[in-house]
């Protein structure tokens, strides 16, 4: 058994295994998170009824669609209306398995790691055309379009985006690319004076067009759609469309994450002493403090077993955050924690700008695109390849 975890293919097997797993569940806490934080934008409370302060409600959303009728119209293509929401969500999943969690968890360490994802994310739109144009109904099908038009908006700017990363690192990989900036004790997002900044800006504007979030999200507008692109789905290959636009959002923002934010590495990486503070305070801090507020909730419960769940969830929380302080534990979880908390930290940003600015017109969706994201992504590029050269320059 001892040969068998030391096999080069053992780790990435239980990372992609574990993705496969987790990741509905991941989907679950951000719709639970998104509908928490958009209702306390709002002055209300959200999901109370299910489980405490309505920690379940996604679970028995869930439940409910796997429990729905499964309705295919009689005059749509029958084959690919079942396949194509599997071809969002593969192509979502995919993209996942190039990026690398820490620097030894990760499935695969690809060389050409951003063009992967680049070419998933391309491929994935068709399992949204294709599932407007199966449909046989004219509400899919222009949904289905404006899915194609929207992506050819905004794939441009955020591969623009993406190339002024790629001249910082000088590798397509990601795992490269993170210890580019390991290597130059900066997050690329704050390299050439926070020039990067820009293109960081881009490619997560881009990103909330590409993965159809409000306020961009034209291909489901439902004021002149009804319900877009998956008007005619119900049931659980609906849910199959709602989870690959959760696992889009991962994808984009992983990439974010590790090419303009380090990745899995701490702020400040180059600063030796800060490591301890860090590595161990910010966990403590994280965990611990929910976990706290899980027990002052479980005190405001009104049902006995919502008070026992919470309190458990509460103890769950400190356990979590008491294994942080264990050396042999923290050493290989603390980069996965910083990676986590840095998803977590774009996911709000996503949920922050649903809740904040109102859709936009189809014609403002191509003027930003067109007239905007990309002469500024251009420009960009070129601005950062005259100061990265000649920083180089006078660094010799």
């Amino acid at each position: 058994m001892s040969t068998v975890f030391t096999q080069p293919w053992f780790i990435p097997l239980v990372t992609g295994i574990i993705i496969i797993a987790l990741a509905p569940l991941a989907v679950a806490f951000t719709v639970l998170l998104e509908r928490k934080v958009l209702a306390d934008m709002q002055a209300r409370l959200g999901p109370m009824r299910v489980g405490p302060n309505g920690v379940l409600q996604t679970l028995a959303d869930a439940v409910k669609l796997l429990l729905k009728e499964d309705i295919v119209p009689k005059d749509a293509n029958q084959w690919i209306f079942r396949f194509a929401p599997a071809i969002s969500f593969f192509t979502g999943a995919t993209c996942l398995t190039v990026v690398p969690f820490s620097d030894t968890i990760k499935v695969a360490d690809v060389n050409v790691g951003l063009l992967v994802i680049s070419a998933m994310s391309a491929v994935g739109i068709l399992g949204l055309i294709l599932g407007g144009w199966s449909s046989n109904s004219h509400y899919s099908l222009l949904g289905g379009l404006r899915s194609a038009a929207q992506l050819v908006s905004y794939e441009v700017a955020l591969g623009l985006a993406l190339m002024s990363g790629v001249m910082c690192a000088g590798t397509l990989s990601l795992t490269g690319i993170v210890r580019a900036q390991q290597a130059q004790g900066i997050w690329f997002a704050f390299d050439n004076f926070g020039l990067m900044l820009v293109p960081m800006v881009i490619y997560f504007i881009s990103s909330v067009a590409e993965t159809n979030r409000a306020p961009f999200d034209l291909p489901e507008a439902e004021s002149e759609l009804v319900a877009g692109y998956h008007t005619e789905y119900s049931g659980f290959r609906w849910g199959i469309y709602m989870l690959s636009e959760y696992i889009n959002m991962f994808a984009v923002g992983s990439v974010l994450v590790t090419l303009f934010w380090g990745g899995w590495l701490r702020p400040f990486p180059s600063v030796s002493w800060l490591a301890v503070p860090m590595n161990y305070g910010t966990p403590l801090l994280v965990f611990g403090g929910t976990g706290l507020g899980c027990l002052y909730l479980s005190r405001r419960q009104p049902i006995p077993g919502y008070t026992i769940g919470m309190a458990g969830l509460g103890i769950a929380f400190l356990g979590v955050a008491a294994l942080f302080m264990v050396p042999a534990v923290n050493g290989p979880s603390a980069p996965v924690f910083w990676w986590a908390l840095k998803l977590f930290i774009v996911l709000y940003l996503f949920i922050w700008m649903r809740g904040t600015f109102p859709r936009y017109r189809y014609d403002q969706l191509m003027n930003i695109g067109w007239k905007i994201m990309i002469p500024t992504a251009i420009g960009s590029i070129f601005v950062n390849a005259v100061v990265g050269m000649a920083r180089q320059t006078l660094g010799k």
